[in-house]
């Protein structure tokens, strides 16, 4: 009996075996890929389950909402809009690209120093959507510049041209540190609609958290804004910058793009490291995994491109505490996100993950 305990021991310690060189050629395959990040995003082709979204809005407990106004015109109703806005005791967030940046930057220090916020709403005004990421960082990064120099300040909100985006743009630019915004109620003025239009659009079916759009350098906006403000001020409304609207802490993008609280777990987290990046790693993974994902990971069917798709997830400095794990370490983990997975799926049957590792 002896004799077979140990046989049993040694398959078991063999099996073990087997799981870790498995994970750790993952490993070394998607740390591979992670080298040179421009290089990934620029190539990752992920599918719809796996779209990022912008903000469009901001699940609140309170009637917080913010007006915010996309500025890459002319600047013929600056002084108006900061008037306005003071009356009513507002403030706004107003995205402006580095071009208006560079004819008007008097326009955007007055609006600074009115306590108004300024964002990114590109350099060039190009269309993001399929645009190459060193380009889009590049022209990021230059707007940026431009609002530092003129306000003091470096935005941390960036809004898309044209209101377009893809998977891409949207992960390349919150691993930039932006936040990037959009909206849920739109004037559509640059349709040139009449004020009573704008402010239909914009004053109904509004609640707490609310991002509204509308641009500057338009004469029927500046038309609308005293009655679209005095409306909603009525209704309870606290009219604030997209920074005091955004939530603090932990948070997730619905496929609304709702902005809104991580749920509190009832039950305690799993811990399935003690090393802070690698515990982030493996919670990653087991939100995005499938049950088939994990038999392919342990039989090392993963191809190039799916290690692709599973180092955009990481950040390099997750996929590099994996790879430093011990193989004790490593294995519990696996072991542990393998349960959470498992558990994940077979509690909500009929809704599973879709695979990341196709056959």
């Amino acid at each position: 009996m002896k004799k077979r305990g140990g046989f049993i021991m040694f398959v078991m310690t063999m099996t073990k075996r087997k799981l870790i060189r498995a994970v750790m050629f993952v490993l070394v395959l998607i740390t591979g890929i992670a080298i040179g990040v421009f290089a990934i995003l620029s190539s990752i082709d992920t599918g719809a389950e796996n779209v990022k979204l912008p903000i469009y809005n901001v699940k609140r407990t309170d009637n917080k909402i913010s007006i915010t106004f996309d500025c890459a015109w002319g600047n013929s109703n600056t002084d108006k809009l900061i008037s306005i806005l003071a009356e009513a005791d507002a403030k706004a967030t107003f995205f402006v690209t580095g071009e208006f940046a560079d004819k008007y930057a008097d326009d955007i220090k007055k609006l600074s120093d009115a306590g108004h916020e300024i964002a990114n709403h590109s350099d060039k005004h190009p269309h993001i959507k399929g645009m190459n990421v060193n380009d889009l960082i590049a022209d990021t990064k230059e707007c940026s510049r431009k609002i530092k120099m003129i306000t003091g300040n470096a935005p941390t909100l960036y809004r898309a041209p044209y209101g377009e985006y893809d998977d891409k743009a949207v992960t390349t630019l919150f691993g930039m540190g932006m936040s990037v915004i959009q909206w849920n109620k739109d004037s559509i003025d640059w349709d040139k609609p009449t004020p009573e239009t704008i402010i239909e659009r914009t004053t109904k079916n509004i609640s707490g958290g609310s991002i509204l759009l509308f641009h500057n350098d338009l004469e029927n906006t500046t038309q609308a804004l005293p009655t679209v403000l005095k409306s909603l001020k009525e209704q309870g409304f606290e009219l604030c910058t997209v920074s005091e609207l955004l939530l603090e802490g932990d948070y997730t993008i619905d496929s609304n793009g709702t902005m809104m609280p991580k749920s509190k777990a009832t039950v305690n987290p799993i811990i399935y490291s003690d090393n802070y990046d690698a515990n982030l790693a493996f919670e990653t993974l087991a939100e995005k995994l499938s049950i088939s994902d994990i038999n392919a990971l342990q039989s090392k069917d993963v191809s190039i491109e799916t290690a692709r798709k599973l180092a955009s997830y990481l950040t390099q400095e997750q996929i590099a505490a994996l790879k430093a794990l011990p193989e004790e370490s490593l294995y519990n983990g696996f072991e542990k996100l393998k349960e959470a997975v498992y558990a994940r799926e077979n509690a909500l049957p009929g809704s599973s993950t879709e695979p990341i590792i196709k056959d």
